[in-house]
């Protein structure tokens, strides 16, 4: 007797129900691979992305958002702070290396940031084409840039003001594109990076009406924030403190307000691991169901392989079989189910965090495996009784 064979025979003798057990399955399955993704995602992203970064200093307002639009670029900035204090701050003890940042633009949804190229070095970017910019008006395409825009080295582009695509364009300065970063670079994929002249030059030119406009506009520069690294340890018990009481500017720790956020995220997604479960709890109800009637409806089945020579522990091997490929069956939907929903959140992002969803959604988690794994445990659990049944079953009566 092929047991596999007869398995896959018994598991498709109810279509119906065993298509609408393998969906329930599927859909539990997907909604708890999509939460592991995401956690480990999110998490992983979050932390590679403020690695060496000690301190970001900007315009006071909220923390978080200071740190979501000056590390992670997910968020409006609080402000612009002068260019000034910037430079004098840079002069503290406790700074031994600083870059500055300049937002306020973007090109096809996607940030343009004026900075200096030692912002390339703490994230060890690469250059996958071109060089870095010398001059102001010059581009450095991060990796997903290049490949939604098309952009390579030696177009020109211009910029649209605010954060987000649709503002006005600047179509009297447009940039040149020197260089493409290779991928990987974290959070530099999905920038435009040029210098910080670049950004005083596109807003101040439609300002100054002549030279001594222009003047009196280079005195009074901003920029938005400043990314800063410590000069020792210590310097984190001092200098937040220095800087939130006695300047008008404001410094937030990326760690304590990741830490924060990831507490803040966890409650998310415990809710949505409940729900996920729940929904697997109902499924292998379902499945335990189905196959304790498909043992009372095959009686007359199992007495007749009984009597063909089929032992007790092939009957319950049968019934297992069958409760594991409907758990493969609903592994199989449950993989494309859950990259059906990541392509679909997609879309609903902006073209920044889009590019930036899709590229996780290349790689998978170890932490993955813990969905087969729940798979085949919720087919045995759902089988145990139904199989004892049947090994318990007894030929005799069932005959008469």
């Amino acid at each position: 007797m092929n047991v596999f064979r007869l398995s896959w025979r018994f598991l498709w003798a109810r279509p119906l129900q065993t298509s609408l057990n393998v969906l329930m399955l599927a859909l539990g399955l997907a909604a708890l691979g999509l939460i592991v993704w995401t956690q480990q995602h999110v998490s992983h992203a979050l932390t590679r992305d403020s690695a060496g970064i000690d301190v970001v200093v900007g315009a006071k307002g909220s923390p978080l958002q200071l740190i979501l639009s000056g590390v992670y670029h997910l968020d409006a900035p609080t402000g612009n702070i002068p260019w000034v204090e910037v430079q004098t701050l840079a002069q503290h003890p406790s700074v031994a290396q600083w870059v500055p940042l300049s937002l306020g633009d973007n090109h096809a949804g996607f940030r343009i940031v004026g900075t200096r190229p030692d912002y390339l070095d703490w994230y060890a970017a690469r250059m996958a084409q071109g060089r870095v910019w010398q001059a102001p008006m010059e581009a450095v395409l991060g990796a997903s840039v290049a490949q939604a825009t098309g952009l390579k080295v030696g177009d020109r582009f211009v910029g649209q003001h605010g954060l987000g695509a649709g503002g006005h364009a600047h179509d009297d300065a447009p940039y040149r594109v020197v260089g493409v970063l290779a991928a990987g670079a974290g959070v530099l994929d999905r920038l435009v990076l040029t210098d910080m002249a670049s950004v005083w030059q596109v807003h101040e030119a439609g300002i100054a009406l002549d030279e001594d406009d222009r003047l009196a506009l280079a005195q009074d520069r901003e920029t938005t924030l400043m990314l800063i690294r410590y000069r020792s340890p210590l310097a984190a018990l001092t200098f937040p403190r220095e800087i939130n009481s006695h300047t008008a500017l404001q410094a937030a720790a990326p760690a304590l307000e990741l830490s924060r956020l990831l507490r803040l995220l966890g409650v998310g997604m415990e809710v949505l691991q409940g729900l996920s479960i729940t929904l697997l709890g109902v499924a292998g109800l379902s499945v335990f169901m189905g196959l304790w009637q498909a043992v009372r409806e095959r009686q007359a089945d199992l007495a007749l392989l009984r009597l063909l020579g089929a032992s007790p522990w092939r009957l319950g091997s049968l019934l297992l079989l069958e409760s594991c490929g409907l758990a493969l069956l609903a592994l199989m939907l449950g993989a494309g189910l859950c990259v059906a929903l990541m392509q679909a959140l997609a879309w609903l992002l902006p073209p920044d965090a889009q590019s930036w969803w899709l590229a996780g959604a290349a790689s998978w988690p170890l932490a993955l495996g813990i969905v087969p794994v729940v798979a085949l445990g919720v087919a045995v659990l759902a089988a145990v009784l139904p199989v004892w049944a049947a090994y318990r079953s007894d030929v005799a009566p069932l005959l008469n």
